[in-house]
């Protein structure tokens, strides 16, 4: 197992990632490290705090970032595995009864979100010493983007999620999860409102982050995810296609897909060129999004190596998309009360018939516009067909598959046993899915 690397995001500030999320702690005292108390009274702690939440979200095997793409990948057949002696991803890969709670990049992704859901709490709380408005939004709303992140990764993957942080805690459905993301989003979205972000707060936050705009394309993603159409349209709608948010990372603080698995033949690369996709939704033989996200290797090992945003170790990870906003404009016009076939066909066709230089980050298949005469099915087919492509391992997949009732033989698992840590510690546990 690769060693994980310190960040340097904020290496000053780093002590504050040893705040203990959930369980219980003794308390040993180390004079050269800063208390929970001193780390929140002062913008400069509060700040600290929430560039932590980034590293914690993205860098390293234990991260976040690297559990969600791997385990969609893994689940969804984006991906194959190879070498069985990665366990875990092992485990996910085949799926079914061998899926249990000690698989351990379930357990990191359990553990890191509800730390990060827990840290940011404190930060939202600790705002209120401060006298900057535009400052608080700043904090609060890039502290919100980790914290929403976070709660939607725990409903992407478990059937229920606990409903706040502590000992023997109950548990609330993934869809009061989403619409919980949501209303943790709304809740900045109206403090930036009201008090632009300062310059003062963004200069100190590492580059890449677009508050606002992710925010809004935060809410859209887990609005379509809750089934609130009409909301998820108007978030897609403002978020500003002509502008990134990536989480950016350096050689020394690895890209962790790249540094994990894009790098070498050990643990895994993408499946092939049908991006695990069956029968006719496999991609089109032209479509350039295929030659972004992948490459023949020239090796026996594996026949195609990872590209796109998994190609070296300072590449960038998109927070989002523009063509997931279009794509969700698109299927929330089918899927609206009174389905508008024509929006949807048009905001579908805009990803399709995209050159890879209009797209911000490249990703564009070039193709054809499809025809005016699909029904409601087909565009829902080729919705999925086209988010499958162009969010290609995004860690989006697998809820797509549950949101468009893909068959469940395309995948290996449907919702995730809960981890042994909690089960054990945790009367309140929920049974784990059958599949």
């Amino acid at each position: 197992m690769k060693r994980i690397i310190s960040t340097s995001l904020s290496c000053s500030l780093c002590a504050v990632l040893l705040l203990t999320a959930v369980s219980c702690k003794k308390n040993y005292s180390d004079p050269s490290r800063a208390t929970e108390e001193q780390v929140f009274q002062s913008a400069a702690g509060l700040t600290g705090a929430s560039v932590g939440l980034q590293r914690v979200y993205s860098l390293g095997r234990a991260s976040s970032l690297y559990n969600i793409i791997s385990t969609t990948g893994l689940v969804t057949r984006e991906l194959t595995l190879l070498n069985a002696g990665n366990l875990p991803e092992y485990q996910l890969s085949t799926g079914g009864a061998a899926v249990d709670g000690t698989n351990t990049m379930l357990a990191g992704l359990w553990t890191s979100s509800n730390k990060i859901i827990y840290d940011a709490n404190n930060i939202i709380r600790g705002t209120a010493i401060l006298s900057d408005k535009g400052y608080i939004s700043g904090l609060i709303g890039y502290t919100t983007i980790f914290k929403a992140l976070s709660i939607g990764a725990l409903s992407m993957y478990w059937e229920r999620i606990p409903a706040g942080i502590g000992t023997n805690v109950t548990f609330i459905t993934r869809a009061e999860g989403f619409t919980k993301a949501v209303a943790t989003i709304d809740s900045a979205l109206t403090l930036i409102n009201a008090n632009a972000i300062s310059s003062s707060f963004t200069a100190n936050i590492p580059a890449g982050v677009d508050i606002v705009n992710t925010l809004q394309a935060l809410k859209a993603r887990y609005s379509l995810y809750a089934g609130n159409y009409a909301q998820a349209l108007a978030a897609a709608n403002a978020v500003d296609l002509t502008k990134r948010s990536t989480m950016n990372f350096e050689a020394g603080n690895p890209n962790p897909i790249y540094d994990v698995s894009g790098s070498n033949y050990n643990v895994y690369q993408p499946i092939d060129s049908t991006m695990g996709l069956p029968g006719d939704l496999k991609p089109d033989l032209a479509d350039k999004r295929v030659p972004f996200y992948m490459v023949l290797s020239g090796s026996p090992a594996a026949r195609f190596l990872m590209k796109g945003f998994s190609s070296g170790p300072a590449v960038a990870v998109p927070i989002y998309l523009p063509g997931e906003m279009t794509l969700i404009k698109a299927e929330c016009y089918v899927r609206q009360a009174t389905p508008d076939l024509t929006n949807a066909l048009s905001e579908l066709n805009k990803v399709i018939t995209k050159q890879p230089a209009a797209d911000l980050f490249g990703v564009g298949a070039g193709l054809p516009a499809l025809p005016g005469t699909l029904t409601q099915a087909q565009l829902l087919d080729q919705i999925y067909r086209n988010r499958s492509i162009e969010l290609f391992m995004s860690g989006l997949k697998l809820e797509d598959m549950r949101r468009f009732n893909r068959p469940t033989t395309e995948r290996t698992r449907n919702l995730m046993p809960y981890p042994f840590r909690e089960r054990d510690n945790n009367p309140n546990t929920p049974a784990d899915p059958a599949f």
